[in-house]
């Protein structure tokens, strides 16, 4: 920064284990000396790295307010002035090659595309991960437009699920999309809600998990819950029961807010990690009985979907240009609907198991 009284809100440096949202927020009060001039060149001027059409873009999404208000690129800054900012975070110089691999689009249209993410695909490179991502595949189906020609490693993203985690999630295809999507992330405005089995039987139908979450200090792989809210980022999951199978729980989850790992850590937070999570302790038998077959069961369950238990199953947002609010459905895959079979006919012959 050039003025030491911008502060940097949110933006941490993204990589693969960082929070969900790719997105930036930035605070700033006008000094007191300060002669009127554009907002957008006021910034220009601020801002590293940050060039006036991204600024403008912000602006005509309503992302950079005064006092709370949206203001126009042409607004004129006056002393005193308390100015906030979001935006998508800037391009990353690593150049993505384009890549023909399928994807299951849900809905696309000039500003947005959906995707139903398979389990086992990386969002974005990063991390080893410099090809087969969703963002090589992207670079390849929208490579006629301006956004994904550049090589950005973080074209169009706003928000990320996990390697690991199945199910639907939206990317912009312009400048104006990107920021007005990324507003919506920054105000929790979008619906997201999963689906999640985990160990354990709940006492209610369904809560509230609040903690703070940040990187563990023992172990930089995973995130950890600080509930006395010093340290990481708030974080808040409200879940309900589906069905109970005794042994483990199906659950939705909707977010509140979108950290990294939030449900598989907010989950083991409360006692009940995920199905199969090998990170967070959800890959061995937590819950059950010692006899044999139960054991082959489990293993056979970890066999049928090997990986977490969790899908991202509702994604709904307001349209860029339209301003429709739009919502998308995932059923879930196949490895999940597997194991929830094995499941019913556990609890159809439960006893059989248990000998």
């Amino acid at each position: 920064m050039t003025d030491d009284q911008f502060n940097h809100l949110v933006a941490d440096e993204y990589d693969d284990e960082q929070q969900d949202e790719l997105y930036e927020h930035f605070a700033v009060t006008v000094d007191r000396g300060q002669s009127m001039l554009r907002i957008d060149k006021y910034l220009v001027d601020r801002l590293e790295n940050c060039s006036r059409s991204r600024v403008q873009a912000a602006a005509e999404s309503g992302n950079i307010r005064v006092g709370g208000n949206p203001v126009k690129s042409s607004y004129k800054v006056k002393p005193g002035d308390r100015i906030s900012i979001v935006m998508p975070y800037p391009r990353r110089e690593t150049e993505i090659v384009p890549e023909n691999i399928p994807l299951e689009i849900v809905y696309e249209d000039d500003d947005v595309i959906v995707i139903d993410k398979a389990a086992g695909m990386v969002v974005h490179p990063g991390h080893g991960n410099y090809s087969g991502t969703l963002v090589n595949a992207l670079a390849w189906h929208l490579k006629n437009l301006p956004m994904f020609q550049d090589g950005d490693m973080r074209a169009g993203l706003v928000h990320r699920i996990d390697k690991n985690t199945s199910g639907l999630l939206v990317a912009a295809k312009n400048e104006r999309a990107h920021a007005w999507l990324a507003r919506q992330f920054f105000e929790h405005t979008v619906t997201r809600r999963y689906v999640a089995l985990v160990w354990g039987d709940f006492d209610q139908e369904e809560g509230t998990i609040v903690g703070n979450i940040g990187r563990s200090v023992r172990d930089r792989l995973r995130m950890a819950v600080y509930p006395d809210g010093c340290d990481g980022k708030h974080a808040v999951t409200h879940y309900k029961v589906i069905k109970r199978y005794g042994y483990v729980t199906l659950v939705e989850c909707r977010l509140e807010t979108g950290r990294t790992h939030q449900i598989r850590v907010h989950m083991e937070y409360v006692g009940h990690p995920l199905f199969n999570d090998e990170r967070y302790g959800g890959d061995r038998i937590l819950r059950g009985t010692t006899f044999s077959k139960y054991r082959q069961f489990i293993e056979n369950c970890f066999a049928a979907m090997p990986r977490h238990a969790l899908h991202a199953r509702t994604l709904g947002f307001e349209h860029p240009v339209t301003h429709e609010r739009l919502c998308f459905e995932s059923e879930l895959p196949a490895d999940f609907r597997s194991v929830l079979a094995k499941w019913d006919q556990y609890i159809a012959c439960r006893s059989a198991f248990e000998e």
